[in-house]
């Protein structure tokens, strides 16, 4: 069995137990020894963060090539149209090449906790929120998606990692589970190995 940490990471906090610049980190939150980020959530972003202490599970969880769905609360500058959030389900092009389509749909306002400092907006630009699920894991992925399709990402905050959800967790807040921890994948030495040894005899042909 591996352990889990579900964590509501605050605005503002690196998704780390040390900085040498002074900036908050997880050390503020999390007291269990052993256990580290299973991917990353940005310093201005909240929302849901898993730390676990065992290496499989992490990699499972943070690998882009294991495609876990991840769900965000967007707050964005304007109001997207139809065709907009088409661009997204479709799958746009970033400067690091195009993006996987996504899930996408226009909700309203959700009962957030506040953010301290709260979000700047213009009195004469709306704004309006975004339930979007990707299954990549590119830096500022989500606030390069919707800038790229004219609406700048206000607010972030990440809800939902494959099954685990942040339901319940105020900003801070943790808990803890155990799950059965994948099989953990050979390394690129072994499969080397494994090939340079060449097949493996049939079950027929042992005598």
């Amino acid at each position: 069995m591996a352990k889990l940490i579900l964590l509501n990471k605050p605005f503002q906090v690196l998704s780390q137990f040390q900085d040498d610049q002074g900036r908050r980190t997880l050390r503020e939150f999390i007291p269990v020894p052993g256990v580290y980020p299973a991917g990353r959530l940005d310093w201005d972003s909240e929302g849901l963060l898993l730390l676990t202490d065992n290496g499989s599970l992490q990699a499972r969880i943070s690998s882009p090539r294991f495609h876990l769905p991840k769900t965000y609360l967007v707050q964005v500058e304007g109001t997207p149209g139809r065709q907009d959030l088409q661009k997204l389900r479709q799958g746009i092009t970033l400067k690091d090449g195009p993006t996987r389509p996504a899930i996408v749909e226009q909700i309203d306002e959700p009962a957030l906790w506040s953010r301290n400092p709260p979000v700047r907006s213009r009195k004469t630009v709306a704004d309006s929120w975004l339930k979007l699920t990707i299954d990549e894991g590119r830096n500022r992925q989500v606030r390069r998606m919707t800038a790229a399709i004219g609406y700048p990402t206000l607010r972030l905050v990440r809800w939902q990692i494959g099954d685990w959800t942040l339901d319940g967790l105020s900003p801070g807040e943790w808990r803890a589970t155990e799950v059965h921890a994948p099989a953990s994948q050979p390394t690129k030495r072994r499969r080397q190995e494994r090939r340079s040894r060449g097949p493996r005899p049939s079950a027929t042909g042992r005598r």
